[in-house]
């Protein structure tokens, strides 16, 4: 029975990778391959693998562990940053490690190992077609975005918060009770900083709240 691992990701903290990861162990099953991990997070496919732990954490498994497969549901789950894709599939292959995406039944070694070369043209074709999606829904959200500003200007809506708009001390107090409480103690604005994320300015109209 081939050991495999599987390999799930969605872009967003609002998503749920459960679903892949479900469907993908169903799979194998059906397939008899043993699935001995699963490496799923939840991260944008635009970052490069070395900044995606569950990449390299993966890759260091099947070296020690004698895993031949790793299954994807999808080539956009891999990452829809073409390059870096194609490096972790490079990595894969390197390693005698087949890619196997699923929804095209598709392999990216032959069984002597040797690189499938109808599979790179098509995961390169279809993480291209990926990527192009991607940017194409970019362009059409801040094309609405642009389009509904302007309507908003021209019927003399003004966007944003008023320019009366201001937070109440309360608000500000309960908002950011954990820097007030650090500010309280005596610890330096930088550090407060590097331990909250609050900004300096911030943290300068807190202190005058005290």
């Amino acid at each position: 029975m081939d050991k495999v691992v599987i390999l799930a990701r969605v872009s967003t903290q609002a998503q749920d990778y459960q679903r892949q990861v479900t469907e993908l162990q169903d799979y194998c099953k059906n397939v008899g391959w043993e699935v001995t991990r699963v490496f799923a997070n939840k991260i944008s496919g635009a970052k490069m693998a070395t900044e995606r732990a569950e990449i390299m954490e993966m890759v260091t498994y099947i070296k020690s562990n004698n895993v031949k497969r790793v299954v994807v549901l999808e080539i956009s789950r891999l990452g829809r940053n073409t390059l870096e894709a194609l490096k972790v599939i490079q990595v894969l292959n390197e390693n005698g490690v087949s890619l196997h995406i699923k929804n095209y039944n598709l392999n990216t070694l032959n069984p002597d190992g040797k690189p499938n070369p109808v599979a790179s043209l098509i995961t390169t074709i279809l993480l291209e077609i990926a990527q192009m999606e991607r940017l194409t829904i970019q362009e059409r959200m801040a094309s609405g975005r642009d389009q509904y500003i302007a309507r908003c200007r021209e019927k003399g809506i003004k966007m944003g918060r008023p320019s009366s708009y201001r937070k109440s001390d309360e608000a500000y107090k309960e908002q950011y009770q954990k820097e007030i409480s650090l500010l309280r103690k005596g610890i330096s604005y930088r550090n407060i900083y590097a331990i909250t994320g609050t900004s300096v300015g911030t943290l300068r109209r807190l202190k005058a709240y005290l």
